[in-house]
């Protein structure tokens, strides 16, 4: 197997030149993987398989949506908010929005902090994290009792199309579980962060080896991915 070469000054790998540099760009990939830890790899494969769920579930809300023959509910008019007299389209949805994205700058950084070996930084982060997931959460479910207290159900709704109901609670609840799960092992998570545990190697659920902080980046994979599975929520499902 073609391998780039250790360049003989600055420490740098040199690709080879013609047919072997080819190989050792095809092969790169695969000779990358073996240095990827249980852990992370497991990660990446419950992500991709989650990617397709996620997938199916938008590519059957957009089916939905565009068969039926009765006329669409309008998001800004189902998910405004009456505040001081005026009608406010999505600004419940812009916030959530805002308060997810935000908390994956938090969470970057805890991972930043994690491999620097700065527990009271990595603890803090992962527990604004977690505050900033919950917030959200308690935001959907204020969206959930708003819209059922309006008259929205799995099987009808006062605006229109019938699937509405059913699509936005599958998909949203689903969401929102995904979520739920992240705060509570973030919670976990930073606990043992802040107790120390991967620095002493203390027995026990997601403790690594001594000195190593990457169930910290681990846990960043999973709540960046379901960040962004909001933000195609959003734009297939408020914006649309």
């Amino acid at each position: 197997m073609a391998e780039y070469t250790q360049a003989e000054t600055g420490g740098t790998l040199q690709r080879p030149e013609g047919l072997r540099g080819i190989a050792a760009d095809l092969s790169s990939d695969q000779r990358a993987f073996k240095n990827v830890s249980w852990g992370k790899a497991m990660m990446w494969i419950f992500l991709l398989s989650d990617t397709f769920v996620f997938g199916c579930f938008l590519l059957a809300y957009m089916t939905a949506r565009m068969s039926t023959p009765v006329e669409w509910p309008n998001p800004s008019q189902v998910f405004a908010l009456h505040i001081g007299g005026h009608e406010l389209p999505l600004i419940l949805i812009a916030i959530m929005t805002f308060v997810l994205i935000s908390s994956s700058g938090t969470m970057a950084m805890a991972v930043n902090f994690g491999y620097r070996r700065e527990r009271g930084r990595t603890a803090a982060l992962m527990l604004l994290t977690a505050v900033l997931g919950a917030t959200f959460v308690g935001m959907q479910a204020f969206e959930w009792t708003k819209l059922i207290s309006e008259g929205v159900r799995p099987w009808e709704n006062p605006w229109g199309a019938a699937q509405f109901g059913s699509s936005f609670f599958m998909i949203t609840g689903f969401h929102g579980t995904h979520v739920t799960f992240g705060v509570i092992f973030l919670l976990i998570v930073a606990r043992k962060v802040w107790r120390g545990d991967f620095d002493t190697e203390r027995r026990g659920f997601f403790t690594s080896r001594k000195g190593s902080y990457e169930i910290v980046e681990i846990m960043g994979l999973y709540w960046h991915f379901v960040d962004l599975v909001w933000v195609f929520i959003f734009a297939f499902f408020y914006l649309w």
